[in-house]
């Protein structure tokens, strides 16, 4: 487990990234009629925890990128192998799936669940 830590896995963002959101789409619709029922509002709660896994699979393709060389290597010259490529996309498509996880429970704020 350090060894992932120390080297990262360069596609955990685009597997994080994705996963998390449909997670968090599903989920908070399912727990639309509990929350309306119990008055309680625990999309807030759930969109917070799957953007933190989000950016958990942002920082391991990060830590992939400073392993494999970063920048510098990418400016260098390709050497055939897409782990470079992986792991800045990895970070980017996390990222912004996090935002948008944000974004969706942002929007318990407002809503409560039971509009109609």
């Amino acid at each position: 487990m350090a060894t992932v830590a120390r080297n990262g896995l360069p596609w955990a963002g685009i597997a994080s990234g994705p996963g998390a959101w449909a997670t968090n789409t599903q989920t908070t619709y399912a727990l639309v009629p509990w929350v309306c029922a119990h008055h309680f509002n625990v999309i807030l709660p759930v969109a917070a925890l799957l953007a933190l896994v989000a950016l958990c699979g942002a920082f391991l393709s990060w830590r992939a990128w400073q392993a494999h060389g970063g920048l510098e290597r990418m400016v260098a010259g390709p050497d055939g192998r897409p782990r470079l490529f992986l792991a800045g996309t990895g970070v980017a498509a996390a990222v912004l799936f996090a935002i948008v996880i944000a974004t969706q429970g942002a929007a318990s704020f407002v809503l409560t669940g039971c509009e109609r």
